[in-house]
């Protein structure tokens, strides 16, 4: 039964407003042990046909997150040195902060995805029509394994958030996604990267969040 005040959920949900992208951390050590219960939360997402096509990257090491940010930083210079459009290049530049939120974490978790192969287009790609083409699209624009990884990703903000640290799920540096899987060389045939999360006690205790849309404007009911 769900519990109602005023008609409003009560605070059995508050694990979710806990969560907040921080983008600044304390240098406190966070201890293994709770990394580990923060993935294997995670790893109680949903997933299509039960896959579980994720893989984690904890690093604690400062030394290599440090190169991960060097990397991102050579690798947006490049960018920029080869921009054609002044307007997109002066937009782009004012980002590198964000792209490299993760250079004062204390913990880096590199997420990867495994892959997924569509069973609905294998059986889609037998038939010989247009009909056909355009529904493959439509479900690999879906891209049900990459929402399998997104499941555990936000499982996994949402537990370290009710654990009292602060994370910031970044995809804003997949620029250098090729160079950061060389630097890491993960060596697991089928996996590559698709976000960056950083880990770590917020610095700053009152944080201002960003405002929602209203629920009028996100919902149609039928």
């Amino acid at each position: 039964m769900i519990k109602q005040c005023g008609g409003k959920l009560m605070a059995v949900l508050d694990f979710i407003y806990k969560r907040i992208s921080i983008r600044e951390f304390k240098d406190n050590e966070i201890s293994i042990e709770d990394i580990k219960e923060i993935i294997k939360a995670a790893t109680y997402a949903p997933s299509g046909y039960n896959l579980q096509n994720w893989h984690f990257v904890i690093i604690k090491d400062r030394v290599v997150i440090k190169e991960l940010v060097n990397i991102v930083e050579k690798k947006h210079k490049e960018i920029l040195e080869n921009a054609k459009d002044i307007s997109k290049k002066e937009r782009f530049s004012k980002y590198l902060r964000f792209q490299t939120a993760f250079r004062e974490a204390p913990v880096v978790i590199l997420v990867y995805a495994g892959e997924y192969r569509l069973m609905e287009k294998e059986i889609l790609l037998g038939l010989d029509n247009l009909k056909a083409e355009e529904t493959i699209r439509k479900v690999e624009f879906a891209s049900p394994g990459i929402q399998s990884v997104s499941a555990a990703i936000e499982n996994l903000l949402l537990a370290a958030a009710n654990l009292g640290y602060g994370t910031c799920w970044i995809t804003s540096c997949n620029f250098a996604i090729s160079e950061i899987e060389q630097y890491i060389n993960l060596g697991k045939e089928g996996y590559y990267l698709v976000a960056t999360i950083a880990l770590g006690i917020p610095k700053e205790t009152t944080i201002t969040r960003p405002p929602r849309k209203s629920i009028e404007q996100v919902i149609t009911i039928i």
